[in-house]
């Protein structure tokens, strides 16, 4: 078999090489040409993704990256990868998909399978691909070609033979389109969950991550509350989750990154209008965990406070610029909003993360870009006034930054049994 994969990212990538590894020849698409090189060159542009892995697959011959759509001719199957991300007025924006599928649609050939697994509202693989499929080929869905939606379930930071061991989601037009599907996947998958439509299976994947905002906002504003008690959460986490049954452990943190979480909400709350819906709970957790990143800014005033200093003029490190622990990866990520805050009132702010040497332009924070970590050593992280630990990554020395920083402002409880002077962290 011999399969396409739209959009070599932190979903498509990993997807590729597992197919790769299951004996399935991979055509890996994507428009930027720089990509396309390095990973025909056996280079990952993904930390957790070893070079190794890709070597591998392209001596074998079993991937190949490409931008020309016109390979779709060669393939049994096209998986679509692309992103989804919100507009300006946080509305849904699914010009990524949309344009995939005019790219394909005049590659179709009969009996092709075509499925989506880009997070978005339900409807828009029946509604919105679809009708684009249709017309640019020429053909009928779900008599000409196959259709489905499978949701990415990509855990960010694990290795890659996890992708074979995350059940899989499928949802299809026909019975014939998912049987299809299931044969496709079935080759790299071990485990698949067939629903009765497309629509079920993009609202489960939206389900999943609704579940997580909420809950985040949940022991976030529990965060709030008990920090005005003189009550830590984390150690309140800690004791609640010995419960063996009616309990699942969140934790709080400075806000709400990567591509996930912090979007998917949205769109089932744009969606849900059209049905004269009211989402609630989504809203709420979403007004919740914007709101953290001043939460977090009002913990370094006052620790500032406590040292005679104002943040203006203060020079300010954010220590992990990733939006999770031990990934590469920045989007969406709480640490661009904690930096652009400090800097609108008047701090010198300054980053490290060994993950993130320099940041790159990004749509949301294009100020930031091009600005590189600083130097992890004791005469540059004395120069600082507070340090600011936004991500937990593994290999930052904490031990360390509790004998060199004066003052720290602890988001992710990283400083916990460690030994410091009194006063100087702070959680938030």
């Amino acid at each position: 078999m011999k399969i396409a994969v739209v959009g070599l990212g932190y979903v498509g990538l990993p997807l590729s090489l597992q197919f790769a590894r299951s004996d399935t020849e991979v055509v890996g698409l994507d428009v930027d040409l720089a990509k396309v090189k390095l990973l025909n060159s056996g280079h990952s542009y993904i930390r957790h993704i070893e070079s190794s892995a890709i070597v591998e697959a392209v001596k074998a011959g079993r991937f190949s990256a490409s931008t020309d759509f016109s390979r779709v001719k060669e393939v049994e199957a096209v998986i679509i990868c692309v992103p989804t991300p919100l507009n300006k007025n946080r509305e849904p924006d699914i010009s990524y998909i949309l344009e995939t599928g005019k790219s394909i649609a005049r590659h179709i050939r009969q009996g092709l399978l075509v499925v989506l697994e880009s997070t978005t509202y339900p409807g828009t693989t029946e509604d919105e691909l679809r009708p684009v499929l249709e017309e640019g080929s020429g053909m009928k869905a779900g008599v000409d070609f196959h259709l489905a939606f499978s949701p990415e379930r990509a855990e960010p930071g694990s290795s890659n033979s996890q992708v074979a061991l995350i059940p899989k989601v499928i949802g299809a037009l026909t019975p014939a389109c998912l049987e299809r599907a299931k044969a496709v996947y079935g080759r790299a998958i071990r485990t698949l969950v067939p629903v009765s439509s497309c629509r079920v299976a993009e609202a489960a994947k939206l389900t999943e991550n609704i579940f997580r905002s909420v809950n985040i906002a949940l022991v976030n504003e529990l965060k709030v509350v008990y920090t005005a008690m003189g009550i830590d959460i984390w150690e309140v986490i800690e004791a609640a989750k010995t419960k063996p049954f009616g309990f699942m452990p969140f934790y709080p943190g400075p806000g709400l990154g990567g591509h996930c979480i912090p979007i998917d909400p949205f769109y089932l709350t744009w969606k849900a209008r059209e049905y004269v819906q009211n989402t609630r709970f989504i809203e709420l957790a979403g007004e919740i965990n914007s709101a953290m990143p001043e939460y977090v800014v009002h913990q370094v005033v006052a620790a500032l406070n406590d040292r005679r200093k104002a943040l203006n003029g203060s020079k300010v490190l954010v220590v992990g610029l990733a939006y999770k622990a031990d990934v590469d990866d920045d989007r969406e990520s709480p640490s661009y909003v904690l930096m652009t805050l400090l800097k609108e009132r008047g701090a010198q702010v300054s980053y490290y993360d060994p993950y993130v040497p320099v940041i790159k332009l990004t749509r949301e924070h294009p100020q930031w870009a091009g600005v590189k970590s600083i130097y992890w050593e004791e005469k540059t992280i004395k120069n600082f006034d507070l340090a600011l630990i936004a991500t937990k990554h593994a290999e930052v020395d904490y031990p360390a930054l509790a004998q060199w920083a004066d003052c720290i402002v602890d988001t992710r409880n990283a400083m916990a049994g460690i030994p410091t002077r009194e006063g100087q962290v702070r959680k938030a």
